[in-house]
C-alpha cells in the first residue's frame, strides 16, 4: 500500500512541476508512475482496489489540472506565469482597401524584387512590382490588385 501512496504522490509532484518546468518528460514519468501505481493495486490487491485506484489518480489528475488552469492564475505567483495582455499590433501588413488605391501614387518603402512594401497615403502595404526591380524611395503608380497585395509600377 504505501509503495501505490508513494508512486502516485511523486506521479502528481512530477505533473505539478510541469507546470513550472515545462517539460513533457515530467509529466509522462508523472503518468506513467500513477499508471504504475493503478497495477501494483491490481497485482496485490485485486480488481476492486485497481479501480479504485484508477478513480483515485482520475480524481487527483482532475485536481492537479484545476488548481493548473483554474486556482493558479488567480494567485500573485500564477499571474507572472500567465501572459495576459497583447502587444495591439499585427504581424502582417494592412489588406489593401481595394478600388479605393487603384490609380494613387506610391513609394517603395522597401526594395521591390518583384515582391516588397509601399507606402499609399501614409500606408505600408504588401506590394508586387509588374516591371520587375524597385528600389527603395523610387515612385510608383498602383495599376492593381492580386489577392491581398498591390499591383504597382514604376512611373
Amino acid at each position: 500500500m504505501t509503495t501505490i501512496l508513494l508512486l502516485f504522490i511523486v506521479g502528481i509532484m512530477l505533473l505539478a512541476a510541469d507546470i513550472f518546468v515545462s517539460s513533457f518528460i515530467m509529466a509522462a514519468v508523472g503518468g506513467v508512475a500513477m499508471v504504475a501505481g493503478c497495477v501494483i493495486a491490481y497485482r496485490d490487491f485485486g480488481v476492486l482496489a485497481a479501480g479504485l485506484a484508477g478513480v483515485a489518480a482520475l480524481a487527483l489528475l482532475g485536481g492537479a489540472i484545476y488548481i493548473e488552469l483554474v486556482l493558479l492564475p488567480k494567485t500573485r505567483m500564477g499571474k507572472g506565469l500567465v501572459v495576459e495582455s497583447t502587444s495591439g499590433s499585427s504581424s502582417q501588413p494592412q489588406i489593401a482597401p481595394g478600388a479605393g488605391v487603384i490609380g494613387k501614387p506610391a513609394t517603395a518603402d522597401t526594395t521591390l524584387a518583384p515582391s516588397g512594401y509601399v507606402l499609399v497615403d501614409g500606408r505600408r502595404y504588401e506590394a508586387f512590382c509588374r516591371t520587375g526591380h524597385a528600389a527603395r524611395g523610387d515612385a510608383l503608380r498602383v495599376i492593381g490588385m492580386d489577392n491581398f497585395r498591390l499591383i504597382v509600377t514604376k512611373t
